[in-house]
């Protein structure tokens, strides 16, 4: 196999091509940067948590295919994936995903001591979340605090402690994780109910909707809760307003539970946190 075959593979492997995983991991973290920066991040902090952010989720994406790659075979959406089609050994997926996390510790480096011992956890919730969907009901809570895990660390890595309201940001990131990837396992539920793997899709049932919606609702909440602890202003509270309008319109996608429209809901989740960090930075930069 040829140098660059072998690079294409892992290239899809770690889902580069696809990188809505990549924006739906770095929007919270984002959030978290400016919020505990008061507006000013460092350009180097910011750096560090945005190429981390690439490398952790490059890393789960691998993990995930390597321990999905015997239920893969039997999806026509993942049959073709590199490891299930035996073209990348799980041997080798393991041996990158170490690569890369090595790389994202290395990065980290230069913080104190309270963001490496938090970057542990982190490591240990990225690489662990695959397997919660062969025994946790809701695999999609802790897919949650994996993809949010950036926010004590930011904070940490910025004002050197962890203060209260990163964990509320964590939590409200936890609930719009909930809404997103129930949209995406409303695309997989036939599936997973074949192969007995665990979704929120599937423990809402018939409620899988009205759950996104309120889950919706209580990630935004959280968030303006959390915009009143911080005395933020009325950019801030236009950003929320705007997710707001984001989450309805995603309501007339998946209200009748059509694949291509609930993966399309699912898609767009990345203007929510968008228009959430647009409010953040909007906010702090008119009172610079």
């Amino acid at each position: 196999m040829s140098l660059q075959h072998r690079l294409t593979l892992y290239y899809r492997l770690t889902r580069l091509d696809r990188p809505i995983g990549i924006l739906l991991l770095l929007w919270p973290t984002l959030w978290a940067v400016w919020i505990a920066s008061n507006g000013h991040p460092s350009w180097l902090v910011a750096f560090i948590f945005v190429a981390g952010t690439v490398l952790m989720r490059s890393a789960g994406c691998v993990i995930n295919d390597y321990a999905d790659h015997d239920i893969d075979k039997h999806v026509k959406r993942t049959q073709h994936r590199p490891i299930t089609s035996g073209q990348i050994s799980p041997r080798e997926a393991l041996w990158l995903a170490a690569a890369l996390t090595l790389l994202a510790l290395l990065l980290i480096l230069p913080l104190n001591k309270l963001t490496l011992l938090l970057s542990v956890p982190a490591a240990f919730l990225a690489g662990s979340y695959p397997f919660t969907k062969r025994f946790f009901a809701i695999p999609q809570a802790y897919l949650g605090i994996a993809f949010g895990f950036g926010i004590p660390m930011a904070f940490a890595a910025i004002q050197g402690n962890v203060p209260a309201i990163a964990w509320w940001m964590l939590l409200a990131n936890i609930f719009w994780c909930i809404a997103y990837d129930t949209e995406y396992a409303m695309v997989d539920r036939d599936d997973d109910i074949h192969l007995g793997i665990h979704s929120s899709a599937l423990f809402f049932g018939k409620f899988d909707v009205a759950a996104v919606m309120a889950c919706y609702a209580a990630a935004l909440a959280i968030l303006a809760y959390a915009g009143s602890v911080l005395h933020l202003g009325m950019a801030y509270y236009a950003g929320l307003l705007a997710a707001a309008g984001i989450a309805a319109y995603h309501y007339t996608l998946i209200h009748e539970r059509q694949r291509e429209h609930c993966f399309k809901a699912f898609l767009h989740n990345n203007w929510f946190g968008a228009a959430v960090f647009a409010g953040i930075a909007l906010e702090y930069l008119l009172h610079m």
